[in-house]
C-alpha cells in the first residue's frame, strides 16, 4: 500500500457521482478535499498553501464499490467445462464441490489474492467474502489468510464465516466432500474470530459476520435460531444464500410447508442485521415480509444469469423497503468477478426484466419497454452506499463531507468511452475496465495510475496458470 499525504486536493474532475439518491446523486463541483482520511470539502475548490494536489483531469469520481457477496476461493475455478452450461445444483457438484477439498493453504491464498486484485482493479475497496471452506481438523486457517491478504492490499474486509453443521445429499455423495462441523465447533470458532478481528466501528477495516452456507440445507431450524441469538448477543450480522432457484421454494414447501422467506422468519433470520444473496425467486408476500423487516439483498446479476437462475426483482424489493446492494458471487459462476461488469449487468438486466413483462395494448399492456427500471444513479447507489448499509458500515459508501475518503477515480481514455455525452455514466453504461487513475481507502492510495504497488501481474498470471494445471492434473 502506498503512503499518501494526510491532506490532499483532488482537482479538475469532469464529474462526481456520490452514491446518494435523488438530486444528491451527483455533485456539481470539480474538486474533493481529503484530510486525515476523511472528505472535508467538495466543490470548485482552490488549493490551500502547501497542499498536495492530484490532477484528475479527464476523470470521473465514484465512491469506491462495496461488494457484499463473494467466494474468493473460486478465483481459480473460472470457465470449468464440466459446469459451464449447468444450472445451480448440477453446477455445485461439477465445480465448487468437486474442487474445494483439493485446496491447500498456498492454493487458497493465491485464489484469494487473485480475487481481491480483480476487484480492486475495478474500483472496489470493501469486500464481504462468504467463505465456506471449513471442516473438522482443517490443517490451515482460511479466515486468517483472508484477513492477511486484504490487509496486505489495504482494502476493507468483511468475513462472512460460512460452513455447515449438516450437508445436502448432493455433498454427501461426492468423493471429495468435506465433513460438516459440529455446532459447538462452529460457534467456538465464531467467538475466536470476533475477538480477534471484529471491529464494530462504522468505518471498520475488519468485520466478522455469522453466515452458514444455506439456511435450508446447512443447519437445522433449532441451530439457525441458536446462531441468530449468538450473533445478536455478540453484535455481529447474519448472511447467507436464499431463494436463488426454484429448488429453494420446493424444499421449503416440501419440508417446512412454507416459503423460504417464511422459513427464515421462523428461524429469526430476518431483520436489519440480515442480508441474503440472490433472492431471485420470490412471491409478493415474501417481498412484503422482507421489506417490513428491513432484510437486505446482495444482488448478483451475472451469476444469476450465468446459472440461468433468473433476475431478482429489485424495483419491487426497494419499493417494499428492502436495502439493495450488489455482489459479484464466486468466479466459478461468474467468470468476470469485478464490480464494473457487475454493475453494468445490474443496469441492463433490470431493464430487460421489466421489458420482458411488456404486453401489447390489445392484451392489456400499459408500457412498451423497461428502460426506466434502473438508472445509472440507482446502480451506483446500490453498489456503494447500498452495500455499506447492509454491512452496517455507515462511515463509507458515499462521497460527502464527513465520510471516509474511499474514492475511485476513473480516466475514460479508452475508445470504449469516446463520444460519451455525459462522462459520469461511462463506467456503468460502457462497462469494460476504465483506467484507474487512483483508488483510495480512507485517503490512502492503494492503486495509482492503474497500478497496484508491488504487484507483478505477469507473475500472478503465471501462478494462476500453474495452479489451474495443478487442479486439472489431480483428476
Amino acid at each position: 500500500m502506498m503512503t499518501t499525504p494526510t491532506s490532499f486536493l483532488i482537482r479538475h474532475l469532469d464529474a462526481v457521482m456520490t452514491g446518494m439518491s435523488g438530486t444528491h446523486a451527483r455533485h456539481a463541483g470539480s474538486a474533493i478535499r481529503v484530510t486525515g482520511g476523511v472528505i472535508t470539502a467538495m466543490g470548485n475548490l482552490t488549493p490551500l498553501p502547501g497542499e498536495a494536489q492530484v490532477d484528475a483531469s479527464g476523470c470521473v469520481a465514484y465512491p469506491s464499490w462495496v461488494n457484499t457477496h463473494h467466494h474468493l476461493f473460486q478465483s481459480i475455478l473460472k470457465g470449468d467445462p464440466a459446469g459451464i452450461n449447468a444450472s445451480l445444483t448440477p453446477w455445485l457438484a461439477a465445480t465448487p464441490y468437486r474442487y474445494r477439498a483439493r485446496f491447500d493453504d498456498k492454493l487458497f491464498r493465491l485464489a484469494v489474492r487473485i480475487g481481491l486484485i480483480e476487484l480492486m482493479r475495478s474500483g472496489c475497496t470493501t469486500v464481504a467474502d462468504h467463505n465456506y471452506l471449513y471442516y473438522p481438523g482443517m490443517p490451515y486457517d482460511t479466515s486468517a489468510i483472508l484477513f492477511e491478504e486484504a490487509q496486505a492490499l489495504g482494502v476493507r474486509f468483511v468475513l462472512c464465516r460460512g460452513g455447515a453443521t449438516r450437508t445436502r445429499q448432493l455433498e454427501a455423495e461426492l468423493p471429495t466432500a468435506l465433513r460438516p462441523e459440529t455446532m459447538d465447533d462452529y460457534l467456538r470458532d465464531m467467538e475466536r474470530l470476533i475477538q480477534r478481528y471484529h471491529d464494530p466501528a462504522p468505518d471498520a477495516m475488519r468485520r466478522v459476520v455469522l453466515a452458514p452456507t444455506t439456511p435450508l440445507y446447512s443447519a437445522s431450524p433449532e441451530e439457525l435460531r441458536t446462531m441468530a441469538a449468538f450473533a445478536r448477543r455478540h453484535g455481529v450480522r447474519l448472511h447467507s444464500h436464499l431463494s436463488e432457484t426454484v429448488g429453494y421454494q420446493e424444499t421449503a414447501r416440501k419440508v417446512h410447508q412454507c416459503s423460504p422467506v417464511e422459513f427464515a422468519e421462523r428461524c429469526n433470520w430476518l431483520g436489519r442485521d440480515v442480508w441474503f444473496a440472490h433472492l431471485v425467486k420470490l412471491d409478493p408476500e415474501e417481498i412484503a415480509l422482507l421489506g417490513r423487516t428491513g432484510t437486505g439483498i446482495a444482488h448478483c446479476p451475472q451469476s444469476n444469469g450465468r446459472l440461468g437462475s433468473g433476475i431478482a426483482p429489485l424495483p419491487e424489493l426497494e419499493r417494499a423497503g428492502v436495502p439493495i446492494s450488489i455482489g459479484v458471487d464466486g468466479a466459478a459462476s461468474n467468470e468476470a468477478a469485478d464490480m464494473i461488469s457487475e454493475t453494468h449487468a445490474a443496469w441492463l438486466m433490470q431493464r430487460a426484466r421489466k421489458g420482458q413483462q411488456a404486453l401489447p395494448d390489445y392484451a392489456g399492456g400499459q408500457f412498451e419497454g423497461g428502460a426506466d427500471a434502473a438508472t445509472v444513479e440507482d446502480v451506483v447507489r446500490w453498489g456503494s452506499s447500498g452495500g455499506a448499509r447492509v454491512l452496517g458500515l455507515g462511515g463509507i459508501g458515499t462521497l460527502q463531507i464527513g465520510q471516509q475518503a474511499d474514492i475511485a477515480l476513473y480516466r475514460l481514455d479508452d475508445p470504449r468511452y469516446f463520444g460519451l455525452h455525459d462522462p459520469a455514466l461511462g463506467p456503468v453504461v460502457s462497462a469494460g475496465r476504465p483506467f484507474l487513475k487512483a483508488l483510495y481507502v480512507a485517503g490512502q492510495s492503494v492503486v495509482a495510475d492503474d497500478t497496484i504497488p508491488g504487484l507483478d501481474l505477469a507473475e500472478l498470471g503465471a501462478q494462476a496458470r500453474a495452479a489451474t494445471r495443478q487442479l486439472l492434473n489431480a483428476d
